[in-house]
C-alpha cells in the first residue's frame, strides 16, 4: 500500500502541509507544497516510501517529449469516443431505443429526456427543492439562535457548546417529520447504546458488548424491516398511522449505527488510556478525532447531539464524536468565501451529472439489458459510464450534506477526493472514495485488529464488514472479498519490486502502468458486481463483450 497520500482539494478546509498516513491519517510534517496547473485541481500520489524526501532529486518533466505527445493524440481521440459511443446508443435512432424508451422521463435540457431511472439517485434529485429550503431554515434559526444565546452569557463565548439544545430541539422535529413515530424506536436503541457505553466503559467487555449490539440491531432492522408497533402489541397499531416522509428509517441507520459504535469507543478509550493534558492550540484533523475529552464531556445531551447532527444525520459524511465535539469546543473558521466556493463546485458537479443523464442513458440501457448486438466497446462503455454515475449520485449527496454543515460550522471530512476515472492504485482507490468511511474503519477496526501486522486478514475482514454494513446480500458479500482478492497483486508487487530499489531504471515506469492498467480493470469488475449489475450481469456482460469480440474477428477473417 502507498504509505502517503497528500491532499490538497480546494475543498478541504485543513492545512495543506499535511501527510496522510496509511489508510488516510494526517500527520503534520511541514511540507511545502506548490502545485501548479491542472494537477493542482487533484490529489497528488507520491512513491511508496514511508518517508517523503522533500530534497531528493526529482526526474526531468516529461509532458513536452514524444512519448507524452504520443499520449495526448491518443486521448484526443479516445476521450471524444468514450462520450460519443454512450450517446450514440442513447439516440432515439438506436435499433434498441425502443427496448429503454419507457424507462425515460420528461427532462429540461434542451429538448432531451432524462434518464431518471436510479431510484437513489432520484429521491434525492427530487427532493432537492426541500432540503435546499431546510438547510437555509437551519442556518436561519442557527444565526438567530446564537445571536440570542450570546446575549445571555457573560463574556464572549470561546466555544459553540451552546448550539448543543438548538440542535437536539431540531434534529427531534427533523427526526418525527422525517420517520413518524418511528422515532420513538430510535431513541430506544440510541438510549441502550449509551447504557451499555456508560456502564461499560472501563471494561475489557465494553467494546465487544458494543459490536454486538449493534450488529444485532442492523440484522434485527434489516429482518423486520424497522419493525411495525403492532407486531410488538395490537394496542400499538394507531402508532403505525404516522410514518413521516421517510418511513425505511433502518435504511440511514446503518450510517447511525457508525456514530453509536464511535462513541462508545472514544468514550472507552478516555476511560482507559492515558489522559492527556488539555490542548491549549488548535488541533488538527487527526488530533481532533484521537485526543480525548474529559469524561464530563460525554453526556447523553452531547451524544444525540452528535449522533443526530441534522446536516450529517442522512448520509454523512462520517466524524467521530471526538471531532464533533473538539469542533464544538475549538470552532473551525470556516468562512463564507470556502462556503460560497464549495457551493460552486457542487452546482458544477449536478450540472455534469444532469448533462450525462439527458444525453447518456446508460442506466436505463442497463435495467432493461437493452444491449443487443453492441459491439464490445459499447458494451464497455456502458459499464464505465455507469461506474461515473454511481460515483457521481453518491458524491451530490454527499457534498450537499456537507455543503450543510460547513455553513452549520461542523467541518467533516471530504467522502470523494478523487475522480473514480483517476485512479491507478487499488489501495489508494480505497482511501479517497468515501473517506470519512475510510477513517471511522482505521480508527475502529482496522488499528484494534492489528493494523499492517496482519494487513490479509484484516482487509478480508474489512470488507467483509463494508459489505454486511451495506446490504445483507451475496452481492456485496461477493463485491467485498473480490476486492480483498484484487487488492493482493498490488501489495506482492509493491514487495516484489520496490520503488525505492528499481524506480530508477527507465523500464520501471512502464511496469507500474501495466499494473495500474490491471488495477483499474479488477476495479470495474469488482464494482460493477458489487453496485451495478451483481454477479450474474457482469458473467453476462463478459460473455457478451468476447462472444462480440470473437464474432468480430471471424467477420475479418482473423
Amino acid at each position: 500500500m502507498p504509505d502517503a497520500v497528500v491532499l490538497d482539494m480546494p475543498t478541504d478546509l485543513r492545512s495543506t502541509n499535511a501527510r496522510v498516513s496509511p489508510y488516510g491519517l494526517e500527520e503534520n510534517v511541514g511540507m511545502e507544497k506548490n502545485h501548479r496547473g491542472f494537477t493542482a485541481l487533484t490529489v497528488d500520489i507520491p512513491d511508496t516510501s514511508k518517508v517523503q524526501r522533500t530534497d531528493a532529486p526529482r526526474p526531468p518533466p516529461l509532458w513536452r517529449t514524444p512519448e507524452f505527445i504520443f499520449y495526448y493524440l491518443v486521448a484526443a481521440v479516445a476521450i471524444p469516443l468514450m462520450v460519443w459511443v454512450p450517446t450514440n446508443l442513447s439516440s432515439p435512432t438506436h435499433a434498441n431505443y425502443a427496448f429503454f424508451q419507457y424507462k425515460l422521463s420528461s427532462g429540461w435540457l434542451f429538448g432531451r429526456q432524462v434518464d431518471n431511472s436510479d431510484a437513489q439517485y432520484r429521491a434525492f434529485r427530487s427532493n432537492m427543492p426541500a432540503l435546499a429550503i431546510l438547510v437555509l431554515i437551519y442556518v436561519a434559526l442557527k444565526s438567530i439562535y446564537t445571536r440570542f444565546a450570546t446575549r445571555s452569557i457573560t463574556g464572549i463565548p470561546t466555544n459553540n457548546t451552546f448550539l448543543v439544545p438548538l440542535t437536539l430541539l431540531f434534529a427531534i422535529l427533523y427526526l418525527i417529520g422525517l420517520h413518524g413515530t418511528s422515532t420513538i424506536k430510535i431513541f430506544i436503541i440510541l438510549t441502550a447504546n449509551y447504557c451499555i457505553g456508560k456502564s461499560l466503559a472501563r471494561s475489557r467487555a465494553g467494546p465487544i458488548i458494543t459490536w454486538i449490539f449493534n450488529f444485532l440491531i442492523l440484522f434485527a432492522n434489516e429482518r423486520n424491516e424497522g419493525y411495525l408497533f403492532s407486531s410488538l402489541h395490537p394496542d400499538l397499531a394507531p402508532l403505525d398511522i404516522f410514518k413521516g416522509l421517510y418511513p425505511r428509517w433502518q435504511i440511514s441507520f446503518n450510517i447511525t449505527m457508525l456514530r453509536l459504535v464511535s462513541f462508545n469507543m472514544d468514550y472507552h478509550w478516555a476511560c482507559t488510556l492515558p489522559h492527556p493534558p488539555e490542548p491549549k492550540s488548535t488541533l488538527t484533523e487527526k488530533q481532533r478525532s484521537t485526543v480525548p475529552h474529559s469524561l464530563e464531556h460525554y453526556t447523553y445531551a452531547n451524544y444525540l447531539a452528535y449522533v443526530l447532527f441534522p446536516p450529517l444525520y442522512i448520509a454523512g459524511p462520517i466524524l467521530t464524536f471526538n471531532n464533533f465535539m473538539w469542533q464544538l469546543r475549538q470552532p473551525v473558521d470556516i468562512r463564507p468565501g470556502t462556503i460560497i466556493g464549495y457551493l460552486t463546485r457542487f452546482l458544477i458537479t449536478l450540472l455534469t451529472m444532469e448533462f450525462i443523464l439527458h444525453y447518456m442513458y446508460v442506466v436505463a440501457i442497463k435495467d432493461t439489458k437493452a444491449w443487443q448486438g453492441d459491439t464490445p466497446l459499447e458494451l464497455s462503455m456502458i459499464g464505465f459510464w455507469n461506474l461515473m454515475i454511481v460515483w457521481l449520485k453518491l458524491l451530490l449527496p454527499w457534498r450537499f450534506f456537507r455543503l450543510w454543515s460547513l455553513a452549520s460550522g461542523i467541518d467533516p471530512p471530504e467522502n470523494m477526493v478523487r475522480c473514480m476515472a483517476n485512479n491507478y492504485s487499488t489501495l489508494a482507490f480505497w482511501r479517497s472514495w468515501h473517506r470519512s468511511y475510510n477513517l471511522w474503519i482505521v480508527r475502529y477496526i482496522y488499528i484494534p485488529l492489528g493494523g499492517t501486522k496482519n494487513i490479509a486478514i484484516t482487509t478480508a475482514l474489512i470488507f467483509t464488514f463494508v459489505a454486511l454494513w451495506h446490504d445483507l446480500s451475496f452481492r456485496l458479500l461477493a463485491w467485498g472479498w473480490l476486492v480483498s482478492v484484487f487488492i493482493v497483486p498490488e501489495l506482492f508487487a509493491g514487495k516484489l519490486l520496490p520503488q525505492s530499489k528499481y524506480g530508477r531504471y527507465a523500464w520501471y515506469r512502464h511496469v507500474c502502468v501495466c499494473g495500474g492498467v490491471l488495477n483499474v480493470l479488477t476495479m470495474i469488475s469488482a464494482n460493477l458486481v458489487g453496485f451495478v449489475i451483481g454477479t450474474d450481469g457482469i458473467l453476462y456482460m463478459a460473455n457478451q463483450i468476447t462472444g462480440s469480440l470473437q464474432v468480430h474477428l471471424c467477420r475479418r477473417g482473423m
